[in-house]
């Protein structure tokens, strides 16, 4: 369509005109056995954390050879997110850091403070959501490095707690 001022369009003319639709539809037996010519077989797939089973034409799940050596080479497996008390802190040692970057939006303990694992130490914002940080660990708060306000970048020092 070179040189035409028309805007892109979608035609279906040959779908009315030269298609032939020579596709057999498949019909499975009527007593649920499947004949061993249909060439169908079942493969197990994995959506959004869920396993399911899904048949389809034998054929369609054929990988040429010389694709074998790529399949499965950029898969990566999801890691998990932990969910217990501290989640949503990283933790190396006695040093609390920042998961996100974010403004720190509530200081919730003072230098030289005793907490409990799972207690609130400061609570981020980032787009409108607030990220409550909790300590990894019990112990004394030292080091606060985090005041209302401040700019947090992903993975800097919000604290060390010391046993």
């Amino acid at each position: 369509l070179t040189g035409s001022t028309d805007p892109f369009t979608v035609h279906t003319r040959w779908i009315e005109t030269e298609f032939v639709n020579d596709i057999t539809p498949f019909t499975a037996p009527a007593d649920g056995t499947e004949d061993a010519d249909v060439g169908r077989e079942t493969v197990v797939v994995e959506v959004g954390g869920q396993r399911l089973e899904v048949t389809l034409p034998a054929s369609l799940g054929r990988v040429p050879e010389r694709q074998l050596s790529l399949v499965g080479a950029g898969a990566v497996k999801p890691r998990r997110r932990n969910s217990g008390p501290g989640a949503g802190a990283g933790a190396s040692g006695d040093t609390l850091t920042s998961p996100m970057q974010g403004t720190v939006v509530k200081v919730a303990v003072a230098e030289g403070q005793r907490v409990e694992q799972g207690e609130l130490v400061v609570v981020l914002e980032a787009m409108k959501m607030e990220q409550p940080l909790t300590a990894h660990k019990s112990g004394t708060v030292t080091g606060l490095a985090a005041t209302a306000g401040q700019a947090l970048s992903s993975g800097a020092a919000v604290c060390d707690i010391k046993d």
